[in-house]
């Protein structure tokens, strides 16, 4: 990874966003992961295969085209390299992608069930709305990136997308804002599930999304 201290900085947000990703306890049984941030218009930093004490100088510089610019990728990474890629391409303003299989969020992508938006952490940091399902495909693969590519086409403003059978894919301006919306997702799904035993979660009343952005305001002015 090189020296210049723009990527430095980024490359520390990463390392920390995954190491709050451990600490919040969001993280699947083998801590399974990968996490980027962009560089410019054409290269971002990514992990190589593995995020449990990751360090700084791990990450690897790859171009949106799939190539492996500077540092080692284990085959694992490889092959996520275009994962990654459609939403930097689709998304301009993204800035961050963070990849897990976080539990609860992977039993709705199991279920190819959409999670709605029914806790206000949600509305608070960039999902007020469902998360749609991406159709299986193998990682990787031209089936799943296509299928990634059209669910973000049709819904242009989801920050977030499950994979069918797979697991979570959340997107962000930086690696601290994607790693705080998929803590909130997570327990987001946490909570339906658990609302299911009582008799099931209830949408937030018209006006939530405009009343919680009021709110954020207030304080911030």
């Amino acid at each position: 990874m090189t020296d210049a201290p723009e990527v430095k900085s980024r490359a520390h947000q990463l390392v920390e966003a995954a190491r709050q990703l451990f600490v919040a306890g969001v993280m699947s049984h083998s801590g399974h992961a990968n996490l980027s941030v962009r560089l410019d218009t054409d290269r971002f930093l990514l992990t190589p295969g593995f995020v449990r004490d990751l360090q700084p100088h791990q990450l690897a510089t790859v171009s949106l085209d799939g190539q492996v610019l500077e540092g080692e990728l284990r085959s694992v990474s490889v092959e996520i390299i275009a994962m990654h890629s459609v939403v930097y391409r689709a998304r301009p303003h993204v800035g961050a992608i963070i990849h897990t299989h976080s539990p609860a969020a992977t039993a709705f992508a199991v279920a190819h069930r959409p999670l709605p938006c029914r806790t206000e952490p949600m509305l608070r940091f960039g999902q007020p709305e469902d998360v749609p399902v991406v159709p299986w495909g193998p990682r990787g693969s031209d089936v799943s990136v296509r299928g990634i590519a059209d669910v973000l086409e049709r819904r242009p403003t989801t920050a977030a997308v499950l994979l069918a059978n797979h697991g979570l894919l959340v997107f962000g301006p930086d690696a601290a804002a994607a790693g705080h919306l998929l803590v909130a997702i997570e327990e987001s799904a946490e909570a339906e599930i658990a609302a299911a035993a009582i008799g099931g979660a209830v949408d937030f009343p018209e006006g939530a999304l405009e009343s919680v952005r009021a709110s954020i305001a207030r304080v911030s002015s």
